[in-house]
């Protein structure tokens, strides 16, 4: 990562107007889970203030009659069905025989995941499996239980996971809009979206109050400011869930969900799945005010999140998930996990984390296969005292009682339920309206030189940049596939680009809408509309060094420079996750417009765009900063209330028609990003740096490092001793077949800048017996590009059992296919021969090729 100076830290606020909604007290300590008293408080990194913490005014209230039924339930399940109600598995990993035996009390389809692996699964399709799986729970044929399992989805900003349904703006867009009653109209929409194909609960709201927008999950937050989120939290929850004194999860309304506890959106240099080390004060202040919002106004279930706090984990943070959530603050529902969170855990995998359940974790979420021998270890481990039965008692009766207010026992099946199967409600007219609504209302006006906007409708108007006619980029992440990508406007059947919604104006005006991506025309146009930005990504793929945009390739300020210099006035309309440093962008630009990532109803551009037939504007700019806008690409952590406040744009700023531009068309271009501080990248120094992992691959099996040894039919592993203890990796390639012993991440990382300054792949290695043929370094990158190089030559060269030093410079994999800015493996050793080689000390090293690396050696 590129150092630089960090901004002034952020100072601890005061406690904040929700606190109105604090009152009343806590629920009796009768009603307080019975494991807590059995349980020594445990030592946490920091010494635990519960007095922060307030006690909750919940709006719904426990019922006599319910926990009466969750009692009787308990007293008649074995622990074989107690621990299948806390074990929720993915739709790619089991079946409707599955759930038949053992009786899974919920399941998930993660993002990109669909019924029979099919992306263009029709509502119908999604039915069908909501009935199988939900026929199958109620069977107690194997299993002996009949408790109606649920189904949770990511729906985050509208069905995003279902073809053709209504995509709205991303949460930082709507940030910008500020206006709740919005905000609860889209959550009432969503549901209603997601019950047509028969599912019961949503993952959203997300609550993250993003304090450093280098984080990749930035729009995923509404806001920097705790207030909008605490409010936002509120009517998200109340849109998917009903008000607790209305239709509180009647027929028409979903369990929600708060997520992620806590502090995700304030790990240090914005790392997802990263370390929050804020006071506990602030960690209230903050972090927590969507939760005050949120579950005060009922929201049945709270997401851990991965981070940790203070370097632990929050999956296994007793403090957090039972003392504060739980006991201090009274929340009565349940605890679910991310995916494969638990795994993160000290002294867990994703196989076994009794640490977990006794944090207060009340469902593992457990994708992949690891949910069978999760089930049979923690059964074991009740068994074993691990874990306390008071402790799975509780866990259950939070599901069970979730499961009862939602009316899952009464309800029909998911097939025959009030709008399953009304594929009309998928998409529905009503529901784009409000989502135009939300596109216009959550555009914001940075720039806009001699009032050149709005547009007079019957000009020659040319629509240039590659997110012009890009449904897939205009939506972002989160739509339709995990990343956003690989999507064509045809995987959006009813949406509207922004192009498409701009041309039905201008052509009903008599005007002319010329598309051209790369900004080439004919006949010289009136005004160019340029729509541009960055690519679709989610989570840990959109973390980012700095904030420039396009830092390398400057594709977009090129075309805005041509047109400019034809005498051409330019709009720019920037889709982004963030605010960036765009200086040079917005020197280029008549007008200047952030349009975040509008969704699936670009039309609604047009509508503030353009003047309408009486020559006047239709809708005016509405939309403020709910992002500080910085100003330089190392400006990444700066939000409203710090002590030392200086963006290029303040939380808040957005022109409206009636304003004067202030920008100037001479902002400094300096991004203030010196190649020469940046740092080596740790890859392996004694232990794997944090995003890497270590895994084996040889023939069909393949296999995550976490012990000191592993053997398969094509390779082995151990730790070795270099210059202390177990700080090298040995290898032998046994040359019965491919072998790899690769390190990579979860994520995408962009490395783009080792590149720049001449970095170099470099290592010590140690030969202990040559190749008998072709040995590789390889990297690769995401979507299958990639590259290796043969260094058997060098290998056989090398003095045996001797400690030596081996720099590639990174071009050398450039020239092969690899792209810097998205690599998932910066290191990997290959072969089919036999061989046996350590390998430590594994780092990109700047200016290295100064140093003495090698030529390319011979590549594939």
């Amino acid at each position: 990562m590129i150092k630089h100076l960090h901004t002034t830290k952020l100072p601890i606020l005061s406690m904040l107007t929700g606190l109105a909604l604090l009152a009343g007290c806590s629920n009796s300590e009768a009603e307080k889970s019975s494991y807590t008293s059995d349980l020594a408080k445990e030592v946490n990194a920091l010494d635990g203030n519960l007095a922060i913490w307030p006690k909750l005014n919940y709006q719904v209230e426990k019922d006599p009659k319910i926990e009466a039924k969750i009692a009787h339930f308990l007293e008649s399940m074995t622990l074989e069905q107690k621990v299948a109600q806390m074990i929720q598995p993915e739709i790619r990993d089991i079946t409707a025989d599955d759930m038949r035996q053992y009786g899974f009390g919920s399941y998930l389809n993660g993002g990109g995941s669909f019924p029979n692996a099919n992306k263009h699964a029709t509502p119908q399709d999604w039915i069908a499996l909501a009935e199988a799986m939900y026929q199958a729970s109620i069977d107690d044929s194997l299993d002996g239980s009949r408790i109606p399992t649920m189904w949770g989805t990511d729906a985050v900003h509208g069905h995003n996971n279902v073809i053709g349904a209504t995509l709205f703006p991303h949460n930082i867009g709507l940030g910008a809009a500020n206006n709740p009653a919005l905000i609860e109209k889209i959550a009432a929409a969503t549901a209603i979206e997601v019950m047509t194909t028969g599912i019961d609960w949503v993952f959203a709201p997300t609550v993250a109050v993003v304090r450093d927008d280098r984080w990749g999950r930035t729009y995923e937050g509404y806001s920097e400011d705790p207030e909008i989120v605490r409010e936002y939290s509120a009517a998200i929850v109340n849109g998917l869930q009903g008000h607790a004194n209305g239709d509180f999860l009647s027929d028409k309304r979903v369990i929600s969900t708060v997520k992620h506890f806590l502090g995700d959106g304030g790990t240090v240099d914005g790392d997802d799945q990263g370390d929050n080390i804020d006071s506990e004060q602030a960690l209230f202040d903050i972090h927590a005010q969507g939760y005050i919002g949120g579950l005060a106004a009922g929201s049945q279930s709270v997401m851990a999140s991965f981070n940790s706090w203070h370097g632990k984990k929050n999956h296994g943070n007793k403090y957090l998930l039972t003392d504060v959530l739980k006991t201090q603050m009274g929340f009565d529902g349940f605890v679910v996990g991310d995916w494969n969170g638990h795994g993160q855990v000290a002294g867990c995998t994703n196989e076994s984390c009794p640490q977990a359940v006794n944090a207060g974790l009340d469902i593992f979420m457990v994708p992949t296969g690891a949910w069978k021998p999760l089930y049979e270890n923690t059964i074991a481990q009740v068994n074993a005292g691990e874990i306390a039965m008071s402790r799975i008692d509780d866990a259950v009766a939070r599901i069970l009682r979730v499961k009862l207010r939602a009316g899952l026992f009464d309800k029909p099946s998911p097939a025959n339920r009030q709008f399953s199967g009304k594929t009309q409600l998928i998409g529905a007219q009503e529901h784009r309206a409000i989502a135009r609504q939300a596109v216009r209302e959550s555009l914001v006006l940075l720039k806009n030189k001699q009032n050149i906007l709005p547009l007079a409708a019957n000009s020659r108007i040319l629509i240039a940049g590659d997110g012009a006619d890009n449904i897939g980029k205009q939506s972002g992440g989160w739509s339709i596939t995990w990343q956003g990508t690989n999507n064509e406007n045809a995987d959006f059947p009813g949406a509207t680009s922004i192009y498409a919604g701009l041309k039905a104006q201008i052509d009903a005006a008599g005007g002319e809408a010329i598309l051209s991506i790369d900004g080439s025309f004919e006949q010289q146009p009136d005004v160019a509309i340029v729509v541009f930005g960055e690519e679709p990504y989610a989570e840990g793929h959109g973390d980012r060094d700095n904030l420039e945009f396009e830092r390398n390739n400057k594709k977009s300020l090129a075309l805005l420079k041509t047109l400019k210099s034809k005498g051409i006035p330019v709009v720019s309309v920037f889709i982004s996750g963030r605010p960036m440093w765009v200086n040079a962008e917005l020197n280029a630009s008549d007008a200047f417009v952030a349009a975040w990532l509008p969704g699936t109803e670009g039309q609604g551009v047009a509508d503030v765009l353009l003047r309408g037939p009486d020559g006047r504007s239709q809708y005016d700019f509405k939309g403020k900063l709910s992002f500080s806008w910085p100003n330089s690409p190392l400006q990444t952590s700066v939000n409203k209330g710090d002590k030392e406040y200086s963006p290029l744009l303040p939380y808040g700023f957005g022109l409206t028609y009636g304003d004067t531009s202030t920008l100037s068309d001479d902002l400094s271009e300096d991004s203030g990003v010196d190649i020469a501080d940046l740092a080596p990248l740790g890859i392996f120094n004694g232990s794997l740096t944090n995003p890497w992992r270590l895994f084996l691959k040889s023939g069909e099996q393949q296999h995550q490092v976490v012990s000191n040894s592993v053997a398969f039919a094509g390779i082995e592993y151990r730790t070795e001793d270099k210059d202390i203890q177990e700080d090298a990796l040995s290898f032998v390639f046994k040359g019965n077949e491919l072998a790899i012993a690769e390190i990579n991440s979860n994520f995408t990382e962009d490395k783009v800048a080792y590149i720049e300054s001449n970095s170099t792949l470099s290592f010590d290695y140690k030969v202990k017996s040559t190749p008998s043929s072709a040995l590789y370094i390889a990297m690769t990158c995401e979507q299958g590009c990639g590259g290796r190089i043969d260094i058997s030559q060098v290998l056989n060269n090398s003095a045996l059992n001797t400690w030596q030093t081996l720099s590639i410079d990174l071009k050398c994999f450039a020239d092969k296919g690899v792209d810097f800015a998205r690599v998932t493996s910066p290191f990997s050793l290959q072969s089919e021969g036999q061989a046996e080689i350590s390998v430590a000390n594994i780092n990109f090293v700047p200016e290295g090729v100064k140093q003495g690396a090698i030529t390319c050696p011979a590549s594939e």
